[in-house]
């Protein structure tokens, strides 16, 4: 059943509270379980969960021998890259950090579909990614001052850049296959590019405590199976550059979470550059030209 434009925005929407508290279970469980080990085990997680919904709707998931190269790829940069960035950017930075840092990805989104789809962007869109990077710069600076971690910034940046070419590698797939086809087989791949990374850390599993558990579970629960499942549809009904600019809601659900949940505090300079950024964001997502919705890539 096709996807209709309200359930989509509704489905984005929930999808960034959801990914939003995810910063605070990543920080919370990869104080204990290693970065990578820790993306084998939520996505093990989701795949178990897919699975299941599988055999309650009585089906079994395609794919056509000509769509593994894709389907495989799109799991392997948008699961296995991707976490492989942000678990181990969120073990070297505060949650807030790393969560303004995947806020920028709509900007990201739209420069990648000027670059390589030749839409047209307006002054203000300019003006946006200007600001936006002005705000990241403000949280970098500032953050190296406080506590220099430089890797932890590129590992969000390996982060953000993979999820924009996962949102434009998927859209092709989106016109052959189901939402649940889709995100089960980008899950499987991407669990199992997991695996060869996973075998070089070691684990106390006896240091897991429930807490801990329940924060695995989260992730790969809703985070990883349903989570993606709505990101899915929504990038099926909107596209790659609409459905991306509701991470904007990302940042600002992980900031005020950490706040409450973990007591994480922000210097004036690292807010001021995260209102900078978001604003940047949702300026050039909103004005002129970001209502036209450029066509990314046929991908999913």
């Amino acid at each position: 059943m096709a996807t209709t434009k309200k359930t989509a925005i509704l489905l984005a929407t929930l999808t960034a509270f959801i990914w939003g508290l995810s910063f605070l279970s990543i920080k919370t469980a990869v104080a204990v379980i290693p970065p990578i080990t820790l993306g084998l085990a939520r996505f093990v997680v989701a795949d178990v969960v897919l699975l299941a919904i599988f055999a309650i709707m009585r089906r079994r998931p395609r794919l056509a021998p000509k769509d593994l190269p894709l389907m495989a790829g799109a799991g392997l940069v948008g699961v296995t890259l991707y976490f492989l960035g942000e678990n181990n950017g969120v073990l070297l930075l505060s949650a807030s950090e790393a969560s303004i840092i995947v806020g920028t990805i709509p900007v990201i989104t739209m420069l990648a579909e000027r670059l390589f789809t030749k839409a047209r962007l307006s002054a203000w869109q300019y003006a946006g990614a200007a600001l936006s990077a002005l705000g990241v710069a403000l949280i970098v600076v500032e953050s190296l001052r406080l506590s220099p971690a430089p890797l932890g910034y590129l590992y969000m940046a390996v982060a953000a850049l993979s999820w924009v070419a996962y949102a434009f590698m998927t859209r092709p797939l989106l016109g052959r296959y189901e939402t649940l086809e889709v995100t089960f087989w980008q899950s499987v791949f991407g669990a199992a590019g997991f695996v060869p990374f996973a075998l070089a850390e070691r684990t106390d599993w006896a240091a897991v405590t429930p807490v801990v558990a329940l924060n695995v579970l989260y992730l790969g629960v809703f985070c990883s199976a349903v989570g993606y499942l709505f990101y899915v549809a929504s990038l099926k009904a909107l596209g790659a550059g609409v459905s991306s600019v509701f991470i904007n809601l990302i940042p600002v659900v992980s900031v005020a979470a950490s706040f409450v949940i973990l007591g994480e505090r922000l210097s004036p300079v690292q807010l001021g550059g995260g209102a900078v950024a978001v604003g940047g964001v949702y300026l050039a997502s909103f004005s002129g030209g970001g209502r036209r919705r450029p066509k990314a890539p046929d991908r999913q």
